[in-house]
């Protein structure tokens, strides 16, 4: 049987030497390091335009810092990275490509997928979709009664929601004022009963978005908004106030949307990366096609930044390095993402699939079982909420939870006092995170405020905080369509980066798939008119007699 390969072997010197690393740096505190380097902030933080991310709280060393980039270049980040932008098949488990950065990209260079330049397809649908959002802005979209359409309903879920409400949100700020967008996901019916409280069916259009148009929860709340709205307007209604975002025109005009209303995108954008693709056609028609431009801009200025910039220097790297030494290394099981920035308070909710979804893995890209722990836990909520909720066990809890925060300098809103307020919170938690406060030092501060000796005494343990909890704080200028196309370029490079060295593949999801079969036997047995399934476990069984059995009973 043939050994390791010379590559192979490459990645376990570069893992192995991190594992020794690791007894050198668990001693140390960054309080200390802190005094003993006053240069760590410009040794430890980097900058691309107006962004700044600092990691110099996490646990690093310089030495640490080689070493994780000795690890990415084992693990031939650089090969995989250009194998992702010349269009090779990356997604392996399902043949494809993933070339997500070919829907952002601003170049007049070919991009190759199976020896085919994808450009001109990618730019005519960009096309077709900023004369469709520019004539429903302006009103020249009227639906069947003459009416121009003033309510856009977003139907989808996963891929074809997270990023565009979370987009839709964060640039609020741009939405034409005359445009109400919502946006519906759950089965739960009263989702979208509630986006539809309220609207005038001769005024409201449909973006059903589904790659296959056969999602179970997008096609039923499809099939129940279209009822809603042939019970008012007719059945010839349906061809002005719905459109269609899939790969699969059939059941589109099955279902019957029009070709001239209907917008593709590819097999080889994955859902959790389609934001820039027609999916993001809800976000084009509320902000309009220039900003959604400045958004692609933004996302194609951090890929040329990925591609090009060495290790040292490259922000999505060291987010995702850092991400390694602290799962991998260090021990922790759980990434938070705190955005003091209240336009972004579904960014936690869109990283949550980004990187979950992603790298929610336990075999690599040969099926093998990983010899190592992949992705942590994300969760994360806006500041400064969390400061009054789950943030006290980061500061007192047994293990320490790696956080990002993020915030704009500049707000864009005129209180600047309250502004101000936020980043002063935000830069005191990263400080108090990692500084902490011993025993004696809370002592000597309960004195300072009056209290007795032995009173301070006996709370200094509950006034104690350990501090040494890594976290990275990324600053930019304002939040805008440029810099929130940054942000999220940022962090899907990231998750690449991490899936090269963890050896798995990114781009599939084939857990998500588990439960949709299941739920595919489940949904006749709940019925009263349904035979009850007898190979089932006995908590299924015991779950499906109880609904049957509640269902029975007269109230």
């Amino acid at each position: 049987m043939d050994g390791p390969t010379p590559a192979a072997k490459r990645f376990d010197r570069a893992w192995t030497a991190l594992e020794q690393h690791r007894g050198r740096v668990s001693p140390l505190h960054l309080r200390d390091l802190f005094v003993g380097d006053p240069e760590r902030f410009q040794r430890f933080s980097l900058t691309h335009e107006d962004l700044l991310l600092d990691y110099s709280k996490q646990r690093v060393t310089t030495e640490t810092m080689a070493l994780l980039h000795e690890l990415a270049r084992a693990a031939d980040l650089a090969g995989w990275t250009d194998r992702m932008f010349s269009g090779e098949h990356v997604n392996m488990t399902e043949d494809r490509a993933a070339f997500h950065v070919a829907l952002r990209s601003r170049s007049t260079a070919p991009m190759l997928v199976d020896g085919r330049d994808v450009m001109a397809d990618v730019r005519g649908e960009l096309e077709r979709m900023r004369g469709f959002a520019g004539r429903v802005r302006a009103g020249e979209w009227p639906g069947a009664s003459g009416r121009p359409i003033r309510n856009v309903v977003n139907i989808g879920i996963g891929g074809s929601d997270l990023g565009p409400v979370m987009a839709d949100q964060a640039l609020a700020r741009w939405r034409h004022p005359g445009l109400d967008i919502r946006f519906v996901s759950n089965i739960d019916g009263a989702d979208l009963s509630d986006a539809l409280a309220g609207l005038d069916p001769a005024a409201t259009l449909f973006v059903v978005a589904s790659k296959t148009f056969t999602t179970q929860e997008t096609m039923t709340n499809a099939a129940s908004a279209r009822a809603w709205l042939v019970g008012a307007l007719g059945e010839a209604a349906v061809i002005r106030h719905f459109v269609a975002v899939s790969a699969n025109p059939q059941a589109v005009a099955a279902f019957g949307i029009g070709a001239d209303s209907t917008f593709a995108f590819w097999d080889w954008v994955g859902g959790r990366y389609s934001l820039w693709s027609a999916i993001g056609l809800p976000l084009m028609i509320g902000i309009g096609p220039e900003a959604f431009d400045r958004l692609l801009d933004g996302a194609h200025a951090i890929d040329r930044h990925f591609r090009d910039a060495p290790l040292g220097a490259n922000l999505p790297v060291a987010m995702a390095l850092l991400g390694i030494w602290n799962t991998n290394f260090l021990g922790a099981r759980t990434h938070a993402v705190l955005p003091y920035d209240q336009g972004l308070r579904r960014l936690p909710a869109y990283l949550q699939q980004l990187e979950m979804e992603s790298n929610g893995k336990s075999v690599d890209r040969y099926g093998r079982p990983v010899r190592h722990p992949t992705c942590p836990v994300v969760f994360g909520e806006p500041g400064t909420n969390i400061q009054h909720a789950f943030v006290q066990l980061f500061h007192q809890g047994p293990d320490p939870v790696p956080t990002d925060f993020l915030a704009p300098v500049e707000p864009h809103h005129d209180l600047t006092g309250h502004h101000d307020i936020l980043l002063a919170n935000m830069i005191a938690q990263a400080q108090a995170l990692a500084i902490g406060q011993d025993e004696a030092e809370a002592r000597v501060a309960m004195i300072a405020s009056g209290l007795d000796g032995a009173t301070a005494d006996r709370l200094a343990p509950h006034r104690t905080f350990p501090g040494n909890r890594p976290s990275t704080t990324l600053l930019f200028r304002r939040l805008d369509p440029y810099t929130l196309g940054r942000l999220i370029a940022l962090y899907e490079h990231k998750v690449f980066t991490q899936g090269v060295i963890w050896g798995i593949n990114p781009f599939d999801q084939w857990g998500v798939e588990l439960g949709k079969t299941l739920t595919k036997k489940i949904l006749p047995e709940l019925s009263l008119d349904a035979l009850a399934g007898s190979d089932q476990d006995s908590s299924t069984a015991g779950l499906i007699a109880h609904v049957r059995a509640t269902r029975s009973r007269p109230i």
